[in-house]
């Protein structure tokens, strides 16, 4: 029979430093993942400050995958184009995710509204794709469709090098704070405002309005480089997004309730498959750190501690 590859499940925001979330921590009862972390063994910890643009299960998944880049390079968009074929295999130019969205004006700030809210259909997309291009195209960028309705693939040389932040990163906050600095970004932040104005034209955006859902009224620019060699399956790690909706919106019990679903569900399964034998591995990820934990061998004495040393999940988790 062939060796099965290690499991690894990675889990991010499964620590959050926002009020409500870290309010919710002494109450998260995690059985399963409590008993993970008393028979795996911590291997690794990435641990950085909250103003990388590559948040923490970014830079996990990244390395996870073989992909070598600088904060604010991890080139997804590139990975994604050449998964879809849109990019040959041998393709080393650079690409850049633009995802449609929604900057919720205030007083003092404008604020990136999370775009998996703003509901956004293939037929929608595709109207403003087209709609848009000619814009984009005049700045030498070539748009493409991705497997995502309000999520574009571009690619143009000004991507190569280009430093952005994550929208896990940046949703809730002003977006001054995570936009590109520096001279080579003022072409794009330009096609924002031509896009801000022509976004407010759209049909689209008048029915969306008649529905009673956000309208589009800018996009974010994330995922930018170059690939530059092959990287490892996508199998080489499993990725649980259900913290992040909660997360990022700080609903605490939303949170809460999450990871219990998570616990109950992918970490009990990951518990069954150690449990039978299996090479596992669990990464948790928060807003500053990554930690990653292994099946390591241990002496009878070591093992017989851990059946009594159960580590509470939120100290494990508040570290994150």
């Amino acid at each position: 029979m062939a060796e099965t590859s290690p499991r690894h499940l990675l889990i991010p925001f499964a620590g959050r430093g926002s009020p409500a979330c870290r309010a919710a921590l002494p109450t998260l009862r995690l059985p399963n993942l409590e008993t993970l972390l008393t028979r795996l063994t911590l291997a690794d910890t990435d641990t950085q400050d909250e103003s990388t643009r590559s948040p923490p299960h970014e830079r996990a998944l990244s390395r996870a995958m073989g992909i070598a880049s600088a904060d604010g390079c991890i080139p997804w968009a590139a990975l994604e184009a050449r998964q879809l074929g849109i990019a040959a295999p041998n393709d080393h130019e650079a690409w850049g995710l633009v995802t449609l969205c929604n900057w919720q004006v205030g007083i003092d700030d404008v604020v990136l509204g999370d775009p998996s809210a703003i509901e956004i259909d293939a037929a929608e997309s595709a109207a403003l794709l087209q709609a848009a291009r000619p814009f984009f195209e005049e700045d030498g960028i070539a748009l493409h469709p991705s497997s995502a309705p309000g999520r574009w693939l571009a690619r143009a040389p000004i991507f190569d090098g280009l430093a952005t932040a994550s929208i896990d990163r940046a949703v809730g906050y002003p977006i001054s704070q995570w936009s590109p600095l520096g001279d080579s970004a003022r072409p794009l932040r330009r096609l924002q405002n031509e896009m801000q104005m022509l976004l407010y034209t759209q049909r689209v955006n008048d029915d969306r309005a008649a529905r009673g859902v956000p309208p589009i009224n800018s996009f974010w620019l994330s995922g930018t480089g170059a690939l530059k060699n092959e990287v490892e399956p996508a199998a080489a790690a499993t990725v649980s997004d259900e913290l992040r909706v909660a997360a990022l919106r700080d609903d605490g019990i939303g949170w809460a309730t999450a990871w219990q679903a998570l616990d109950a569900g992918p970490v009990a399964s990951l518990l069954a498959d150690y449990t039978r034998g299996a090479q596992v591995s669990l990464t948790l990820c928060g807003d500053r750190a990554a930690q990653r934990y292994t099946v390591q061998p241990r002496g009878l004495a070591r093992w017989a501690k851990s059946l009594f040393d159960r580590k509470r999940a939120s100290t494990a988790l508040e570290s994150l």
